[in-house]
């Protein structure tokens, strides 16, 4: 049995920022907590706090920690 995370075990925070995600991964690769947290609602923490579970999960998209300048950046792949 994999340890992995399934799309239903996510909260709702998880749910749209994965959702969000998707919908821009396939024109942009690199995204900031901050600016993530705007589009959404929600603060730069937020996103970082939430975005480790879809990062540790399996999904469909690669999620890699890339830089910390002003806002946590993170590198994102489908």
């Amino acid at each position: 049995m994999s340890s992995a995370m399934a799309p239903a075990e996510l909260t709702t925070k998880q749910h749209r920022i994965l959702q969000y995600l998707r919908e821009h991964a396939a024109t942009k690769t690199y995204f900031k907590s901050r600016l993530i947290g705007e589009e959404l609602g929600m603060t730069a923490k937020e996103v970082g706090a939430n975005i480790t579970a879809i990062q540790d999960g399996d999904f469909d998209i690669e999620i890699e920690k890339w830089g910390y300048s002003s806002s946590t950046t993170w590198k994102v792949s489908v």
